[in-house]
């Protein structure tokens, strides 16, 4: 495990002149837990999520700002490796005034102390020392769990995406100070909603007119649904498509005779990010008197019979040990050449394709009402 040279605590303190202190914020927006801020950086995106009702004050400043455009062109100035890393000080838009980073931007909100923990991903402001009211432009993010902050620091969001990022941000070199020597900017913060599922709770009217097509390697699947048994397994499925998760995942696996497998986030390229987590939800078994016969689409699962989540399977031929087991959601409507020409593919010991098919996306085609 990895330890921290010095007491974050006292590096997070701040021990120079300070800006004058300055009105706070108005509220924030309407519905700000539906919001979620992108920070486009030099090394990639992180995404935010806000805590609105545990500090409030302290969310809409940070979204007035970012609204502002404040935050662009900030950098990452005080970097502690897999600790924490620190911005928001405008001062820090100039190389010149590198002696001076770390005072900018503060005494203008007071604190919000709650009880979110300083826990990996957590995003919490910067405060001068023994002045609980500092808090103003500056934040840091926990690279890990950082609980001896807890109640310490007025923490109002978490990281919902991008935790790679950070964590490459914490290791730039640095200072005997913590100051970064390598400038990573913020080129923009994006506000935007928080994306949803877009199938999530639509009727099964809505569910009825839609059909996916698979386009993989080797060819296209088209699909066909049955909300009125599996109404969830449907919507799960065509929300992951329709976000284009599936896209850069595979057939991983092929059994001749049974089954060909694939959709498996876990496998996909590149990785799925992170703010897609809560999307990724167990499914409550659908089972139905729905046999799987050839062609029939159904959800793989663990040995929970709850388990089910994202990947899928397609039947090769009647497989009555599967009848009552697995939630049936679809079926093949056309394409079965297709499938059995990736169940003919060579496969290694772990039933795995020799020569990846990939899933190049899975297109959501949903039928007009009359």
């Amino acid at each position: 495990m990895r330890r921290l040279a010095c007491s974050l605590a006292g590096i997070i303190a701040l021990t120079v002149l300070l800006a004058a202190q300055t009105p706070a914020a108005p509220p924030a927006p309407a519905d700000p837990a539906r919001i979620e801020a992108v920070l486009e950086t030099d090394l990639g995106s992180v995404i935010i999520r806000f805590f609105p009702d545990a500090a409030p004050k302290h969310v809409a400043q940070f979204l007035k700002l970012a609204g502002e455009g404040f935050f662009d062109g900030l950098t990452f100035f005080r970097v502690i490796p897999y600790g924490i890393i620190q911005a928001g000080d405008p001062l820090t838009r100039n190389p010149a005034a590198r002696d001076r980073y770390g005072t900018g931007g503060l005494r203008q909100l007071k604190a919000e102390f709650n009880n979110h923990p300083c826990r990996r991903g957590a995003l919490a402001a910067v405060l001068v020392p023994g002045d609980p009211d500092s808090a103003g432009s500056q934040f840091f993010i926990c690279v890990t769990d950082q609980l001896q902050l807890n109640g310490q620091y007025t923490v109002f969001g978490q990281v919902a995406g991008g935790m790679a990022v950070v964590e490459k941000i914490s290791t730039l070199p640095a200072d005997a100070r913590q100051l970064a020597t390598e400038r990573v900017a913020i080129r923009r913060v994006i506000i935007r909603t928080i994306p949803e599922p877009a199938y999530r709770g639509a009727p099964t009217e809505r569910l009825q007119r839609c059909r996916a097509v698979i386009v993989t390697d080797v060819g296209e699947i088209e699909l066909s649904f049955h909300p009125e048994t599996a109404p969830e397994h449907v919507r799960q499925f065509l929300s992951l498509a329709a976000a284009g998760l599936y896209n850069g995942t595979d057939f991983h696996r092929v059994v001749p005779g049974f089954v060909i497998q694939g959709g498996f986030l876990s496998g996909r390229r590149p990785p799925v990010d992170e703010t897609y987590g809560s999307w990724l939800q167990p499914l409550r078994a659908e089972f139905s008197d729905r046999p799987h016969d050839r062609g029939v689409l159904s959800m793989a699962r663990g040995t929970d019979p709850d388990s089910a989540m994202d990947s899928f399977f397609i039947c090769l031929a009647r497989q009555t040990s599967l009848d009552g087991k697995y939630t049936v959601f679809g079926a093949v409507t056309r394409g079965l050449d297709v499938v059995d020409r990736i169940a003919t593919m060579a496969c290694d010991e772990q039933e795995r394709p020799i020569q990846r098919v990939a899933i190049r996306e899975i297109r959501v085609i949903e039928e007009m009402k009359p």
